[in-house]
């Protein structure tokens, strides 16, 4: 019933421009799933339901799913360029099925592209290395809003909830 669901929400669209996605790499489909849902062990491991909501906790989720899925492509390929290509496509096509309010959105495109920005600096450290500095970022995380200039915080984890 709740894969019924989702496939009613995302829609037709959606699900053809998904399927045509991993039609044309489908060697990073199973890498791809498999960061995912690591990903979000961890981000649940860390932070709880938190992450789910719009605070530091949600940038971590994006910048470290998105840091994971371009980390196991890579490993499939070894081609750097390949791997944040497809991190990037699928990780757009996500936000496009699962639309969010403009902010919100801006706030889950701007940390996907930090996670992948992580991935091209440290694909050469450990996984746990990499997670424990974007941990160390959710603590500068950056309350941001429709006013905000993110090309400021490129460096920066965002988030659109303040927090105590």
């Amino acid at each position: 019933m709740g894969m019924l669901r989702t496939l009613s929400r995302v829609g037709i669209k959606n699900i053809g421009r998904l399927l045509v996605l991993c039609l044309k790499n489908p060697l990073f489909v199973i890498p791809t799933i498999k960061a995912t849902r690591h990903c979000i062990s961890v981000a649940t491991d860390l932070y709880g339901d938190a992450h789910h909501k719009n605070v530091p906790a949600n940038g971590f989720r994006h910048a470290y799913w998105n840091y994971t899925i371009a980390l196991n492509c890579y490993r499939v390929r070894k081609k750097e360029a390949k791997a944040v290509d497809w991190t990037t496509e699928v990780t757009n096509w996500h936000e496009e099925a699962f639309p969010n309010e403009p902010l919100a959105k801006k706030m889950d495109l701007h940390n996907n592209s930090l996670g992948r920005n992580v991935f091209k600096k440290y694909k050469d450290n450990t996984q746990d290395e990499v997670k424990r500095i974007l941990i160390e970022m959710v603590k500068e995380s950056v309350f941001i809003d429709d006013n905000s200039n993110l090309q400021n915080l490129e460096n920066k984890l965002v988030h659109i909830i303040q927090t105590k």
